[in-house]
């Protein structure tokens, strides 16, 4: 186990220097130093000084994380709608509820439209692939061509539609994970 390496990558998460994170556990900014790059061994009380900063219980701190998957294909996508319909919306990365972000994939045929969803938490952002669509926040409208992208904070009423002769494809993330289909 490397105990420099996993406090050091703790304080980079909570973004601490390690002056600051010395004088919050009431220990020099040297003696941090020497932890993180092994050159010292911490004694257990000092050891959950530091992880009382970050809020981490020692067992959480030596529990091996799991390893998660990296990679996904077409094969672990989620569609939440039929392929037959003017919309399919698919989840790129399964397990949404356990993630900050929810990426999807949209297609839209030539005229469909989203059903206006109401404001919420978080931000969208998209990047439109394929087609122009039209995102319309409130009562503002905005043309997004191929190649292009919006983002905006869902705390407006927002829906898009696609405003070109052929199908659209956007990709689009959603954090926190709310997305919810309808169609229109």
């Amino acid at each position: 186990m490397n105990i420099g390496e996993k406090l050091k990558r703790l304080r980079m998460i909570n973004s601490l220097t390690q002056e600051e994170l010395g004088n919050r556990a009431d220990l020099t900014k040297g003696y941090i130093s020497q932890l993180e790059n092994d050159a010292a061994c911490p004694s257990i009380a000092t050891l959950k000084d530091i992880l009382d900063v970050f809020g981490v219980s020692m067992q959480e701190f030596f529990t091996d994380p799991v390893d998660t998957d990296v990679v996904f294909g077409a094969e672990d996508r989620v569609q939440l709608t039929a392929d037959d319909g003017e919309i399919k919306v698919e989840l790129l990365v399964p397990g949404a509820h356990n993630r900050e972000m929810d990426p999807t994939l949209v297609t839209l045929d030539a005229g469909a439209e989203m059903e206006e969803q109401d404001f919420h938490e978080g931000e969208e952002f998209g990047y439109v692939m394929l087609g122009r669509i039209q995102v319309r926040l409130d009562d503002k409208l905005y043309t997004v061509k191929k190649n292009e992208c919006f983002f905006f904070t869902s705390d407006r009423r927002h829906a898009i539609k696609n405003i070109g002769k052929g199908p659209a494809k956007i990709l689009w993330v959603v954090t926190p994970p709310t997305f919810d289909y309808k169609g229109k």
